[in-house]
């Protein structure tokens, strides 16, 4: 796995690449809460680059969401590859989260 962050005055953007899974979400979930304690209230998520996600990832994704809401920010993901769509289609979190089809709009959204 490997995360990349790039801060504006407006949002941040988080590239992960490779897998989410429970030998790096620890690592992962340790970066996503940097951010948010940060004060980020508007966080988006590239996922061009992520090729598997475990519930352990998973669950990282859900507690970043819940702290968004909680602090009123936005939490939104972009360019989930067909295979994390499905993933996140049957486990039901794509209700959960704002889903964009690419970058550009995610970051207008």
């Amino acid at each position: 796995m490997n995360v990349e962050v790039f801060k504006t005055e407006e949002y941040v953007l988080v590239s992960v690449e490779g897998r989410v899974d429970t030998t790096n979400a620890g690592e992962f979930e340790k970066t996503m809460m940097g951010i948010l304690e940060e004060g980020a209230l508007r966080i988006v998520l590239d996922c061009t680059a992520l090729n598997y996600i475990s519930s352990s990832g998973l669950r990282v994704f859900l507690v970043v969401q819940k702290k968004m809401m909680a602090s009123k920010g936005h939490f939104s993901l972009c360019s989930l590859q067909p295979g994390i769509k499905e993933i996140f289609d049957i486990s039901g979190f794509s209700s959960i989260f704002t889903i964009f089809p690419h970058k550009e709009a995610a970051i207008k959204g």
